[in-house]
């Protein structure tokens, strides 16, 4: 049996999968099996998916007939996983030779439900070095207690799930699991809910994983209704919040960045097409409307006057009009 199994979801990834099998080809053990779970491509990434499955030593190829979204291929190798440990890879990034090895020995000795690393962000030719907004490392911590404080920015907003290895307890428990019909954001809720539910994580600085911005295949990069997303995603995350023994502590925090995330989708909504635009006004006008009004109100008091002030007038002329 393997011990850690890597998941690495493709669509439509020709022109980067080289460099991601080359990267799992060096990192190529007896006891690590990888999952590459096509969904669907049509551009002929299943043609190489297919021959690394003979090529790759520990490949095991899983196939989706129709594309179902990077939430679905996921969960498709969790279901399929035979490791001690999981781990994920998107299908246009690649890890640095020899990382599985040294994340995997890291996750052995700390022995918590999951650890998170670093990453280098890739963007053309420019690397930057991101860190894992928490300060202790190599120590074993409690994942709720790491959400806080809500001023912040914390490791529930590091959301990358290829950022880190997983014991397969967390999949026995349905905690890996990602919501399907969340076609962008899908991490969001995941990440939030492992550091609700699970009992031990760990931080490490290892540098491992080579994370693509800015390519064609990117859902960051899509101009249409899927970046909409975000606002269920937020929705599922708000609602597990308020339903958590301290939610009166926790959100602020989620509440928080929810605003910020709108924000963030508003100051950038000339980049989308007309109607989407207009789906993203009024949805996120009404998303302001169901969050708790006390909490929101005093996440606007502490934000920055000119975010606060773009929130408080969106929620004034929709609940006028």
């Amino acid at each position: 049996m393997p011990k850690l199994s890597v998941i690495v979801p493709c669509f439509n990834v020709r022109p980067y999968a080289p460099d991601t099998l080359r990267g799992l080809r060096a990192n190529a053990r007896d006891d690590i099996e990888f999952l590459l779970v096509d969904d669907g491509s049509t551009d002929g990434t299943a043609d190489l998916l297919a021959r690394a499955a003979r090529d790759l030593p520990g490949a095991v190829l899983l196939t989706h007939p129709r594309n179902r979204g990077i939430a679905a291929a996921r969960n498709t190798g969790v279901d399929r996983a035979r490791g001690e440990w999981l781990a994920f890879l998107d299908g246009d990034d690649w890890p640095a030779p020899g990382h599985y090895g040294r994340l995997l020995a890291a996750a052995e000795r700390l022995g918590c439900d999951f650890l998170r690393t670093d990453h280098v962000r890739v963007t053309g030719r420019t690397r930057t070095i991101v860190r894992v907004p928490h300060g202790r490392r190599d120590a074993v911590l409690s994942p709720r207690e790491a959400i806080l404080p809500a001023h912040r920015s914390t490791s529930v907003d590091y959301a990358y799930a290829w950022a880190g290895v997983f014991h397969r307890r967390l999949a026995e428990r349905g905690l890996l699991r990602f919501t399907e019909e969340l076609r962008t954001a899908e991490d969001r809720p995941w990440i939030w809910r492992l550091h609700r539910e699970a009992d031990s994580f760990a931080v490490t600085g290892l540098l491992g994983v080579f994370y693509r911005r800015g390519v064609a295949s990117s859902l960051t990069r899509a101009k249409d209704d899927r970046q909409l997303d975000f606002l269920p995603a937020y929705d599922e995350l708000l609602a597990g919040v308020a339903a958590d023994p301290d939610a009166a502590a926790l959100l602020p925090k989620a509440v928080r960045g929810y605003c910020a995330v709108i924000d963030h989708h508003l100051t950038s909504a000339g980049r989308y097409e007309p109607a989407v635009a207009r789906r993203l006004t009024a949805g996120a006008a009404a998303a302001l409307r169901r969050m708790p009004q006390d909490v929101l109100d005093a996440a606007l008091g502490a934000m920055d006057p000119g975010r606060a002030a773009r929130l408080r007038r969106l929620r004034r002329r929709e609940v006028a009009a």
